[in-house]
């Protein structure tokens, strides 16, 4: 199969996974710089471990986390329906650039949550982004129904 909206597809999932990269390359150092002992860590870590950075001075590494958990929930929604998209023949013209402008917004709402964290920001990309996902997800039953 050959459809152009796998482009945005793939690469929303490629920057999910330099996210992820980037999470690791932050927090390691930070837990060090704040003397938390990862091989001490038992149970569920997630808070409790932001928690310990933020108490240390260590805000800005959970910045990163906080974003790739934020990768992990609604684009999955992206995904699905882009895939759908693939499936149905209906993958171009306003669900591809609709998809192209979800995947361009995520990008800035990551730069911005990882970068400055500023909530007023990111919640105008989360909203555009959301209404572009609104729009493929329309498509996308009209494409099937």
């Amino acid at each position: 199969m050959d459809s152009p909206i796998l482009g945005p597809v793939l690469a929303l999932a490629g920057w999910t996974m330099l996210v992820w990269v980037w999470m690791y390359a932050t927090r390691l150092p930070a837990m060090a710089r704040a003397g938390i002992d990862g091989t001490r860590l038992v149970g569920s870590t997630g808070r409790g471990l932001r928690d310990q950075l933020v108490a240390k001075g260590e805000e800005r590494a959970s910045w990163v986390a906080d974003n790739y958990n934020h990768l992990l929930e609604q684009p999955t929604v992206f995904y699905a329906v882009g895939i759908a998209l693939a499936l149905l023949g209906a993958g171009d013209g306003v669900a591809l650039l609709l998809a192209w402008g979800y995947v361009a917004l995520r990008v800035a709402h990551s730069l911005v949550q990882i970068l400055v964290n500023r909530v007023v920001v990111r919640f105008a990309l989360f909203a555009l982004a959301s209404l572009c996902l609104g729009g493929m997800t329309v498509l996308g039953l009209l494409a099937a129904f």
